[in-house]
């Protein structure tokens, strides 16, 4: 079955483009549109596609409430957010909404269809560069741990550790050289750590991190 998706944006030249860049490929389906978040909402709770590949400043409901609003009713739809701006305080917004990640609106085609496919599977779609900026920015704002620490004593001493070294914008890549760990083995420490959580996915984690103060902006 191909992966669905649901585009949203306000630009119907932009819904376009990005309808052949998708149509171009076999295992992905365009199976809805909306130019607004208010709509966005309502086709994502119709179709439930896959993915909703969502504008972040649109008129009569923006993206980020609409991907709360989304994220918070249920639905089993994975969303991804376009901006235009990478320190788009909106964008980051929306990743706390329960976004599984953002891209520019300038990202090459094949990186597009890439990230869609990996938020699809489960994967979270930041740059780690993009993550570290962003965060901090937004973070340095209120520095208080927004959450108890205590929610992270589920973890082991080595899932705690990998997770701090996630928080801070590394790939599983280079989580492994930094812990002479395999790569398969952090990416297993990942999935425990998202599934005793109960986090969606590797954003949230990086989120939760910095709000328990695991993390701090800068460290």
């Amino acid at each position: 079955m191909p992966i669905t998706v649901l585009l949203v944006d306000d630009q119907e030249l932009m819904r376009m483009g990005l309808k052949m860049v998708l149509d171009a490929h076999a295992d992905l389906a365009v199976v809805g549109e909306a130019a607004d978040g208010a709509a966005a909402i309502t086709e994502a709770h119709r179709l439930e596609p896959d993915v909703v590949l969502m504008d972040v400043r649109m008129p009569v409901v923006d993206g980020v409430a609409a991907t709360e609003k989304i994220i918070e009713s249920g639905c089993p739809s994975r969303v991804l957010v376009m901006t235009t701006f990478d320190l788009d305080e909106h964008a980051l917004g929306a990743l706390r909404a329960g976004a599984s990640g953002f891209l520019l609106k300038d990202t090459p085609p094949e990186d597009l269809v890439s990230a869609i496919r990996s938020v699809a599977a489960g994967d979270a779609v930041v740059s780690p560069k993009v993550t570290r900026r962003l965060l901090s920015r937004f973070l340095s704002e209120d520095p208080v741990p927004a959450r108890a620490p205590e929610v992270l004593d589920v973890l082991t001493d080595r899932e705690r550790e990998v997770l701090e070294h996630l928080a801070t914008g590394l790939s599983n890549a280079e989580i492994a050289t930094g812990l002479h760990l395999s790569e398969a083995t952090v990416k297993t420490h990942v999935g425990r750590i998202l599934t005793k959580l109960g986090l969606r996915d590797r954003v949230q984690a990086v989120v939760l991190a910095y709000e328990t103060g695991l993390v701090t902006p800068g460290s």
